[in-house]
């Protein structure tokens, strides 16, 4: 047994689902399922139902969150409905706010679009689905707005690939100012692992067993900054769909640390999971939480605080334990 207090830790990327799709999450579970990972902030989405890219639905969110442990920050949309080319008031929302914009579900391909996004200074968190080349461009434009004497302020979600990696790390030795995160799923699988379910089925999908090592690798030289989960929880029944016609997605928040800890260690991990990802936000995380880091457990999705039981990490053998006060 060995027992430490740690700072609470901070997930850049989550959905939780409502409103509109309350069946695969809620608020209330999906906090409840971040608490018990040892969470004290998380970042959400916004493709809800109605997407979160007005004040009445961040006002909701915010509102009804706002009594729970684990701190909720919003992210809103970039565009209008996800799906357009016509931004959001960003200066509207960030003041009610939002604490970043992102489109994750749809990703924005107008680069003139992207380009006066990431002018407004606000920061956006990048969702690439055509990864490396995505990546690629953004960086390119990223580059001219600095040329041109603006201040940018981007974060690539959920890099998967070699390729991508390769990308940020030498954005990041021209001195560009750009930060990315991983998830626990891309240096713990390969597509070896994919089965005839949607059990292990994510956007960006998992790659080679090159792509997993290169995502080791960076997380250990620094060039990726955070680890997120990117939790995105569905209905068991979806996720047991056959691979084609499941959604993609899986949840994340209880088996991150563990996951994370035993990959990368201890100091590294709380870099990656409360130091790095609060200072990105500009948020102070006070919370302290207790870990049994020797206490080895089995991963059981159906023991989950989130809605979603199904998850790939099934009857693993990990270690390191919250214990509640």
């Amino acid at each position: 047994m060995k027992i430490v207090e740690l700072p609470a830790f901070v997930d850049m990327h989550v959905h939780f689902r409502e409103p509109g799709y309350e069946y695969k999450e809620t608020l209330e579970t999906g906090l409840n399922a971040a608490l018990k990972g040892g969470f004290g902030a998380v970042c959400a989405m916004p493709n809800t139902n109605p997407v979160c890219d007005n004040i009445e639905t961040l006002n909701y969110i915010l509102e009804k969150s706002k009594e729970h442990k684990c701190k909720l920050y919003q992210v809103c949309a970039i565009t209008k409905n996800l799906n357009t080319n016509i931004l959001v008031d960003f200066e509207v929302l960030a003041k009610a706010g939002a604490i970043a914009f992102s489109n994750d579900g749809l990703p924005v391909l107008d680069k003139n679009v992207f380009y006066n996004a990431l002018k407004s200074g606000y920061l956006i968190l990048s969702h690439c689905e055509d990864e490396t080349n995505e990546v690629i461009w953004q960086i390119e434009i990223f580059e001219e707005l600095t040329r041109e004497g603006f201040k940018p302020r981007l974060h690539f979600c959920h890099i998967s690939k070699k390729t991508s990696l390769e990308a940020i790390k030498a954005a990041k030795v021209r001195g560009l100012k750009i930060t990315c995160e991983t998830a626990p799923h891309y240096f713990t699988f390969t597509k070896q692992n994919v089965t005839r379910t949607g059990v292990f089925k994510m956007n960006p999908p998992l790659g080679e067993e090159s792509d997993k090592s290169a995502v080791i690798e960076a997380v250990k030289d620094g060039t990726i900054d955070v680890i997120s989960t990117d939790h995105a929880p569905h209905s068991n029944d979806e996720k047991n769909l056959i691979y084609d016609k499941s959604p993609n997605g899986i949840t994340g928040l209880e088996t991150s640390f563990s996951l994370t800890y035993g990959q990368f260690g201890l100091d590294k991990t709380l870099d990656l999971m409360s130091n790095n990802p609060a200072k990105i936000l500009g948020i102070e995380i006070k919370q302290k939480n207790k870990f049994d880091l020797d206490k080895i457990y089995t991963v059981h999705g159906a023991e989950f605080a989130s809605k979603c039981k199904v998850t790939p990490y099934e009857n693993m053998i990990l270690k390191g334990v919250k214990i509640d006060d």
